[in-house]
């Protein structure tokens, strides 16, 4: 059999669904095997990350190898495709375990460190002597290459290649002895694992990690990642990048939703949005999976999983809350199943079945507030999104607070809250609208002929096709130079020689020369303008002088104690995210209440920046780094700008109940004005579109079931 046969026997074998209650296992060792020959063998490897496995760690790995080459040997006598999956299966358990092994989360689950080498050094040496016994047999160790192989191919996908992920495959493909398979790729993997600087940084305690993507999260959460970010355009890439994952939600949706939801096959229109969510959950139903690990072992404080409401009712409370609820309640149900696999055989479980997930909550509208506070009293956290201004994201960090003082005086622990800023699209907004009335004020007095003529060079050279010229130049000449400033056609730079020398023709900035001397303070000063509202909130909420406000004002107004309100402030991060460039991380490190979170490409970016940069200790607290008055005199007088650092009357209003002095200003945006703001606006038309579009895939899938 060929290694092309073998993978697509690999891909092709189903796992058996995990059922309760969990049929006899005699010790963990055996659950672990039986678990990965079921099709499970990254929740097997997961198992033995628990505090309880490090005293007897010697003798689950022991026992796992002594019953895994039991199996293997018999398997390779008959080596029927049955057998094919089992060895792939014995063998992808044990790599899962090296990777397991040299990750950060043998720190979080306690196993000491000599334990694990010992452990280590038993598990290769035992895929060492298999890969022997498999050229023996078969002249060329075809099912552990094929197992690699598939492994590789899977963090390929991430971000179709573009990632830190995809990066690490292409790493151990180039470090892989085809004379020596297994220690080959143990040693890549505890090469790179050990050796990344998000690694570095997680274990020096200088900042946490979170993920924008739904893929590829097992190998970041080796690294320290704890969070992962979603919403429904990622839910789609998700299904895009995966060719597999609309198969499975098909057979999915034929033999299990079907039964469950009969009324939703019925009239698919009514329950549209039913049955999007119901995708959502499946797709990311093994990010709650990977990151139940961290969930459990820090008691809620990491591991969370970010899902966004459907968009089209973000800003109806009742309905809000009352989806939000249905999908813990479905979550649940999976998650109980899970745990007990994962857990199984252990004393001290805790809350077995308790959903890791946030819900994104839509700062856009003022509702956003209460929708917050009614969940987190209701111990569901939330991820603050779509929100960019000071704001925002001080009255819904507060909101996020009421909840969790609310919740833990029932009893409810909380679990870890976010407050995003999307610097990145701030920037973005900046950027397009400052390019727009330069460009706006270049061309309105010229005759409509020149005019024109320089429309379509710029567009032209900016990779316009002229059929799309020539629709949008019948516009009004604002929304063509709107279009034309965009990010997705003029990119992320004001210094484009293409929008100079357009700029210079006009006649009214002077030479090329002029304009770039003109625009490279002002570029400057807009990359670095979601940082500065980044470190605004940061101040007001978390700086020393202001933390301790914010204990003392809990304890008064919720009647707390001090290690009640301590708690709930440590369970609240700044989320900076939707990041352009690897500063927007670099620039934003804090120790505490502090989560990067990561698109798979800006990570590669970031490790990429470091390489350059000779290393990282100096950005520690890096969120409190000065960064100039010249680029913020030059963005206070964009009015947008001044609108999210700046505070608002309502924001200054409870700060001076909390007790926090300085002046953060009094012209930021009111709630009742967040719909209306531009960067608010364009995100949530962008996140509206695509669940649409999405929603709509997902009916068609439904649909060709129905044909059938």
């Amino acid at each position: 059999m060929s290694k092309e046969d073998i993978s697509r026997l690999i891909l092709s074998a189903k796992p058996k669904e995990l059922v309760l209650p969990i049929p006899p296992r005699a010790d963990h060792a055996h659950h672990m095997i039986l678990t990965a020959l079921d099709g499970y063998t990254e929740l097997a490897a997961d198992h033995i990350l628990y505090p309880e496995a490090d005293p007897i760690l010697d003798s689950i790995v022991s026992s796992l190898v002594r019953r895994g080459e039991i199996i293997l040997r018999e398997a390779f006598e008959r080596l029927s495709n049955e057998d094919i999956v089992t060895i792939h299966r014995i063998y992808d358990l044990f790599l899962e375990l090296i990777a397991n092994l040299n990750g950060v989360e043998v720190g979080w689950a306690k196993l000491s460190r000599d334990r694990v080498v010992n452990a280590l050094d038993r598990i290769v040496n035992a895929l060492s002597v298999w890969e022997s016994i498999e050229r023996e047999r078969l002249g060329s160790p075809k099912i552990l290459e094929t197992t690699i192989d598939v492994k590789l191919k899977k963090m390929e996908l991430v971000n179709s290649g573009k990632s830190l992920v995809a990066h690490f495959a292409k790493m151990i493909r180039s470090m892989l002895d085809s004379n020596n398979l297994a220690r080959s790729y143990a040693k890549a993997v505890a090469e790179i694992l050990k050796n990344n600087y998000y690694r570095k940084i997680y274990e020096e305690g200088m900042c946490k990690f979170g993920n924008d993507y739904a893929l590829g999260l097992r190998w970041l959460r080796r690294l320290g990642f704890v969070q992962v970010s979603t919403n429904p355009v990622l839910a789609a890439r998700a299904y895009s990048d995966d060719p597999l994952l609309w198969d499975k939600f098909r057979e999915y949706a034929e033999t299990k939703l079907v039964k469950m939801y009969p009324e939703w096959f019925k009239d698919l229109e009514k329950y549209a949005d039913d049955i999007a969510m119901e995708a959502t959950r499946f797709a990311l139903l093994d990010s709650f999976f990977v990151f139940r690990v961290p969930f459990i072992l820090s008691n809620g404080h990491d591991g969370l999983v970010s899902y966004q409401l459907n968009p089209l009712i973000a800003n109806d409370v009742e309905k809000s809350v009352k989806t939000a609820i249905e999908f813990v309640k479905r979550l649940e149900q999976d998650l109980i199943v899970y745990d007990s696999y994962l857990l199984w055989g252990y004393q001290c479980r805790g809350e077995v079945g308790r959903a890791n997930i946030v819900i994104k909550v839509a700062a856009p509208y003022p509702e956003a507030q209460y929708i917050a506070e009614r969940l987190n009293e209701l111990g569901i956290g939330t991820n603050i999104t779509l929100s960019y201004t000071v704001s925002q994201e001080v009255l819904l960090a507060w909101r996020e607070m009421r909840g969790m003082a609310k919740a833990l005086k029932k009893g409810i622990i909380p679990t870890q809250v976010y407050d995003t800023n999307m610097g990145g699209r701030l920037e973005d907004h900046l950027r397009e609208e400052t390019a727009a009335q330069l460009l706006f004020k270049a061309l309105e007095k010229l005759s409509e002929d020149k005019r024109k003529s320089l429309l379509v060079k710029l567009g032209r050279s900016l990779g316009v096709k002229d059929s799309d010229l020539e629709k949008i130049l019948s516009q009004d000449l604002l929304t063509v130079c709107r279009y034309l400033t965009s990010h997705r056609v003029l990119g992320r730079n004001l210094l484009r020689k293409e929008f100079i020398e357009v700029l210079a023709e006009s006649g009214i900035y002077g030479s090329p020369s002029d304009v770039e001397k003109m625009l490279i303070p002002l570029e400057n000063a807009l990359r670095l303008s979601g940082t500065y509202v980044a470190q605004r909130v940061y101040e007001i909420l978390f700086s020393p002088r202001n933390k301790i406000k914010w204990i003392e004002y809990l304890m008064r107004e919720f009647g707390l104690s001090r290690e009640e309100a301590e708690f709930i402030i440590d369970r609240i991060d700044l989320l900076p995210a939707s990041k352009r460039k690897p500063i927007d991380t670099l620039y934003t490190f804090a120790s505490r209440n502090m989560t990067n979170t990561e698109f798979p490409d800006h990570q590669l970016a970031v490790v990429q920046e470091l390489e350059k940069r000779g290393g990282y200790r100096d950005l520690a607290e890096s969120i409190y780094m000065p960064l100039g008055r010249e680029p913020l005199d030059i963005l206070m007088k964009i009015e947008d700008f001044v609108k999210a650092y700046e505070a608002s009357p309502e924001v200054n209003k409870l700060l001076k109940e909390v007790g926090i002095e300085g002046d953060f200003g009094t012209r930021g945006i009111d709630p009742q004005d967040w719909p209306s703001y531009g960067p608010c606006r364009k995100t949530l038309e962008e996140f509206t579109n695509g669940y649409l579009a999405f929603r709509d895939n997902v009916i068609r899938v439904i649909k060709s079931i129905q044909l059938r």
